[in-house]
């Protein structure tokens, strides 16, 4: 049962862990670790971590995507690589020991072509058939076409296949009218998308447009479920303390967790919430992303999720008709 995902936006991940960041200081450090990264590609390492079959589509180009694809040719999953003309975009992570915190800079993704998009939608629709599920993760770079999930969605849906889209802006509204079978924004997107200050009038923006589960990521106040056949509630899930260390992959490995399940079964919502909650959970744990912690599977048995009235009028720890904070707590 594999677990398809797509990376439309990929990027050459650069780690550098020091014991102790100073901003305006010189740092030594030692070797970085550089490996193919992006949404996409962090949620197939989790899905192939995990013991589970997984095949990634990505585009690739230049240098850097040749840094890529060998990276990737260790990986030990089954991928499917785009050669594109644009050069693959770069990211740097510093990690700081003394906060177990990590500060990102993240290129914006060049512009591809219009037959770089359909060669995309031409290799996922050939890997489809022999497919469970279908992820797709990440930003679109420049003047993507912004159906492009949509598409993906709808060629899912022709054959019976679920789909989960990790996205934000524009893409977000349009997987949900493609009918997304879960769609997993963090605060920040959810409010971007839909203009939305309210979480729950948010959710419910993407339930009406067709989603069929929205799941709401807030960092350490945990994971929001609104369920399109459950108008009259929704579900809120966390660890009984907050996790200090690296968010980067956190949404990443949330996405795994529920690709993994319905690929699998026809899970119930609350056994996709408490798994996505628990495997974002050890990816904090972790220096890079697209890694959980070895007790991700304990980390399950520690989730609490409580049913709330959907008449509430601001779900637990989001903020009260007001825009999201800046600081992302989540990818």
């Amino acid at each position: 049962m594999t677990v398809l995902t797509v990376t439309p936006n990929p990027a050459l991940d650069t780690t550098y862990s020091l014991p102790a960041l100073v901003p305006g200081h010189s740092h030594r450090v030692e070797p970085p670790v550089i490996k193919a990264g992006g949404k996409g590609v962090n949620v197939a390492r989790v899905v192939h971590q995990s013991g589970n079959s997984t095949h990634a589509v990505l585009p690739v180009g230049g240098e850097s995507g040749a840094l890529l694809r060998a990276d990737l040719a260790k990986s030990g999953f089954a991928h499917s690589l785009v050669e594109v003309a644009q050069p693959t975009r770069r990211s740097i992570a510093i990690y700081d020991g003394s906060t177990a915190s990590a500060t990102l800079l993240n290129e914006i993704g060049g512009e591809l072509t219009t037959a770089d998009w359909n060669n995309i939608v031409e290799v996922v629709g050939q890997q489809l058939p022999r497919s469970a599920c279908l992820a797709g993760s990440g930003s679109l770079p420049r003047q993507a076409p912004e159906d492009f999930y949509a598409r993906l969605i709808q060629d899912a849906r022709s054959l019976g296949i679920p789909t989960i889209i990790d996205t934000s802006g524009p893409a977000l509204l349009h997987a949900a009218r493609a009918g997304a079978t879960v769609l997993k924004p963090n605060h920040h997107e959810l409010f971007e998308a839909t203009g939305e200050t309210n979480l729950e009038r948010g959710a419910r923006m993407l339930l009406d447009l067709g989603a069929g589960l929205v799941l709401v990521s807030q960092g350490d106040k945990g994971m929001l479920a609104f369920d399109a056949r459950e108008p009259a509630f929704y579900l809120h899930a966390s660890l009984p303390s907050a996790l200090e260390g690296n968010p980067t992959g956190a949404g990443d490995a949330a996405v795994a967790a529920v690709a993994v399940l319905l690929a699998h079964t026809s899970p119930d919502v609350t056994n996709m919430l408490r798994a996505a909650t628990a495997w974002s959970a050890s990816a904090v744990l972790m220096p890079t992303a697209g890694v959980l912690h070895e007790d991700y599977h304990d980390m399950a048995d520690t989730v609490v999720i409580s049913r709330h009235d959907i008449a509430c009028r601001t779900p637990p720890g989001s903020p009260h008709d007001t825009a999201p904070s800046t600081s992302r707590k989540d990818s």
